[in-house]
């Protein structure tokens, strides 16, 4: 419009003629909004949807359930009071504490079993195993060994953080693989003592992608730059998550529960050669909802086939955040916002999964490979 509005000044300036005049008034009003358009980042831009469609947002789940993947740091020293306040609100009926260790040592975990008892069959907790000694002479038998105490105290897994495979180094500075031989006792150990592994590795491959227009993840990633990663930072994604399945191939008579949907919640078909391929593998759904609501037809195909297979995980405790996953799960709901638009800046649409499904992704799942569980807390 101001290329426009130079041109009819230089014709006016040629032939002697007012410039205002020769505008229309519809051209000056459009020049006038040209110059007030506002200007907006994309993520300030998230206006509310004018769909008007059946809303049924859920605030309880319909079913008792387990929540087999959770995190209470402080739990030892915290009043726990409100966390059964908040999951009773919720019907939840168990939370696994996959860190009994917290960051910490022996203490920590004798705390927080501790806690645990103080609310009778409220708490499942897993432990943990620390690789920073990996080299020293005997770790692989002292780990195993710690983790069989761990078990006679009352720990009913082993938790596996995302650390290992992408923090901890050996003596030479070399990146300690998940499938690194050293740890194949604590594998081993887990199978002979019937407790599952719940094992997280890497992250969302957008992490490893270019933080460009093309990333999904580009506004989560500009908000957390701290989780951006280069292509070999530590390791190509392909290759971490390879480590990890070596891991599932090498250790069939040990249960795993593959944090996250293992990352493939967005390529599901993917996801079921994996269970197929490793019949010891579970997997289960904390902070990748928004990858199912997204893909309401598919997710219910992949949840009928593999509905054996998949237990029900939140990850971080925010408890309003579970009525988002409460929603897509049991409601055929078109359209609705997820709570975090750096994670999604999509809609969900609700799977309604049948109630057979739904009783074995919130507890029948968790009861058969998980050991300690009271199961009359689910009747």
């Amino acid at each position: 419009m101001k290329k426009i509005y130079v041109l009819m000044l230089v014709a006016a300036l040629f032939f002697g003629c007012n410039p205002e005049k020769s505008m229309g008034k519809d051209d000056m009003q459009a020049q006038s909004a040209e110059e007030e358009e506002p200007k907006m980042d994309f993520e300030e831009y998230n206006p509310p949807s004018t769909l008007v469609v059946p809303e049924n947002p859920i605030r309880r789940a319909k079913y008792r359930f387990l929540d087999v993947h959770n995190h209470q740091f402080r739990m030892p020293t915290q009043n726990m009071d409100t966390t059964v306040m908040h999951m009773d609100s919720l019907n939840m009926a168990v939370m696994v504490n996959l860190s009994g260790r917290g960051r910490g040592d022996d203490e920590h975990l004798i705390k927080t079993l501790e806690k645990a008892n103080q609310y009778p069959g409220r708490f499942i907790i897993f432990t943990n195993v620390d690789f920073n000694n990996i080299d020293e002479p005997g770790w692989s038998e002292k780990a195993a060994k710690t983790l069989e105490e761990d078990f006679n105290r009352g720990a009913k897994g082993l938790k596996i953080y995302k650390s290992l495979g992408l923090r901890y180094k050996d003596k030479d500075g070399n990146r300690v693989k998940v499938d690194d031989p050293r740890i194949d006792a604590v594998w081993a150990k887990c199978g002979e003592l019937g407790i599952p592994v719940l094992i997280h590795t890497a992250d969302p491959k957008s992490f490893w992608d270019p933080h460009d227009a093309n990333n999904e993840r580009w506004l989560e990633l500009k908000l957390r730059p701290g989780r951006k990663r280069g292509a070999d930072n530590p390791a190509p994604w392909e290759e971490l998550i390879a480590e990890q399945h070596n891991v599932f191939r090498k250790h069939p008579n040990t249960i795993f529960i593959n944090a996250h949907l293992g990352w493939y919640a967005n390529n599901l078909e993917k996801l079921g050669e994996l269970l197929d391929t490793y019949p010891n593998v579970y997997s289960e759904i904390g902070a990748v909802i928004a990858e199912l609501g997204r893909q309401p037809k598919a997710a219910n195909v992949f949840f009928d086939k593999y509905q054996d297979r998949i237990l029900f995980g939140k990850d971080a405790w925010n408890p309003y955040e579970y009525h988002t996953y409460f929603r897509v799960l049991e409601t055929e709901d078109e359209y609705f916002p997820y709570y975090k638009k750096y994670h999604a800046y999509w809609k969900m649409y609700g799977l309604g999964l049948p109630d057979e499904i739904l009783k074995k992704l919130y507890y029948q799942n968790a009861l058969k490979i998980i050991p300690g569980v009271d199961a009359s807390l689910f009747e």
